[in-house]
């Protein structure tokens, strides 16, 4: 066996790296475990890290060997057994060396348990909503200055030495260099031409005084030329950058759930659970979504996250109030030409029978030409009813923009989540 030995100095971090190295190399391993987690945890425990194992046999490192060089002639045994087509029994479990499965451990040899490592709340919830995004996002006009992007804006001679542009600060530098020693260097080669020419005249006729004043001043003149900088501070020029406005992709996000009657604890429990994990994605992949909550029975109430989450009132249910309600916000505070607008609602499909066709009514003529995306999740281990026939014939009118999914029990609130808001390909 051949060693590769690596002499090559550690990064800076070299723990961190290995570790994202380590992370990309057994991602479906780990994603598989994170989302085996999720359907396990409470409503309150959402947002802690997780810890994962992979099996031994999976983390083995590729090796290099020396193979048997040469030609080789083999002759492999027969068997007396079988024949081509035959189907091999099963072999039996139960430990002792008589094959796979649950037994006792074997009384020789050694193993290896499955290799375990705790992810971080960031690492987790990274693997959590990869691959998620809010569908038919678009960008706004503008109508917030807060978002801008700084650009190029020419040079000027203020800035920070960071930004200075060398090329035209040099360039600076030398026609002021050109421009200052000009005049002196036509004043130094007048001098010395008079000199010259009284130095050429006949020895009586020099004048000593005129070669002295002459050769004073062709010195102060040199002087002169030597003491112009190579570089000024004048000369220095920095490159501008401007604030560009940009237009915003800001988004907002209405969660509408049910709190009615119908709607029983464990319905309600696994409502908070898909709006937590909707929380929780828009929180963590986008700074600019503001969220308004919404809670329903007989009359809606828009309420703030802790009473979202917690409040324990309820009622009978009537869903036309809280899409009612949605409509007078988005007209109040939320212009669809400056805001991408989600819903997403959750209700066990109870409601009165006469509500629904209301609904199907506001959703077609009032929200959807507003919205980018409304998704409905139904909690219900029973056959549809009437809302749910009427959100359908929604869904065949507008569709990819209306999507509808059903819940059964807790451990589907993760598959339809990822469903509802899995990044799709650009049309």
């Amino acid at each position: 066996m051949s060693y590769f030995i690596d002499r090559r100095a550690n990064a800076r971090n070299k723990s961190a790296v290995n570790r994202q190295r380590f992370l990309r190399r057994y991602r479906s391993h780990i994603k598989r475990a994170v989302e085996e987690s999720i359907n396990r945890r409470s409503i309150t425990d959402m947002e802690r890290g997780e810890k994962v194992s992979i099996p031994a046999r999976d983390i083995s490192e590729p090796v290099f060997r020396h193979g048997q060089g040469g030609n080789r002639t083999v002759v492999s045994p027969g068997n007396k057994e079988f024949v081509t087509g035959d189907r091999l029994r099963r072999p039996s479990g139960g430990g002792g060396g008589n094959g796979s499965g649950d037994g006792r451990a074997s009384n020789q040899g050694e193993g290896m348990d499955e290799f375990a490592f705790s992810l971080s709340r960031e690492e987790f919830l990274d693997f959590v909503f990869d691959g998620l995004e809010l569908p038919h996002l678009e960008r706004k006009q503008l109508v917030d200055m807060r978002e801008v992007r700084p650009v190029r804006a020419g040079v000027g001679r203020d800035g920070v030495p960071a930004r200075m542009n060398v090329v035209r600060s040099m360039r600076e530098a030398y026609a002021r260099r050109i421009a200052m020693r000009a005049p002196i260097r036509r004043a130094l080669r007048e001098a010395q031409e008079a000199l010259d020419e009284e130095e050429r005249k006949d020895p009586v006729l020099r004048n000593p005084s005129r070669i002295r004043e002459l050769k004073g001043e062709i010195e102060a003149l040199e002087k002169r030329l030597e003491a112009v900088p190579f570089i000024d501070t004048y000369d220095l020029r920095y490159n501008q950058l401007a604030d560009q406005p940009q237009p915003s992709n800001r988004a907002v996000m209405f969660c509408i759930m049910d709190v009615s009657g119908s709607m029983t604890q464990a319905h309600k429990d696994i409502a908070k659970r898909f709006f937590l994990l909707l929380y929780l994605f828009l929180e963590r992949n986008y700074e600019r979504v503001e969220l308004v909550f919404i809670r329903h029975h007989t009359a809606a109430k828009e309420v703030d996250e802790e009473e979202f989450f917690y409040s324990r009132e309820t009622g009978g249910t009537i869903v036309s109030s809280a899409l009612g309600l949605l409509h007078e916000v988005i007209e109040e505070r939320y212009p669809p030409g400056d805001w991408n607008l989600y819903v997403a609602q959750a209700s066990d499909g109870d409601n009165w029978d006469d509500d629904s066709v209301s609904c199907r009514r506001l959703l077609d003529d009032k929200l959807m030409p507003l919205l980018r995306y409304f998704a409905y999740v139904e909690i219900t281990p029973h056959a549809h009813q009437a809302l749910w026939e009427e959100y359908t014939r929604v869904a065949e009118r507008h569709g990819k923009r209306f999507a509808m999914q059903q819940i059964v029990e807790a451990s589907d609130i993760y598959p339809v989540f990822r469903e509802l808001f899995k990044r799709r390909q650009a049309a």
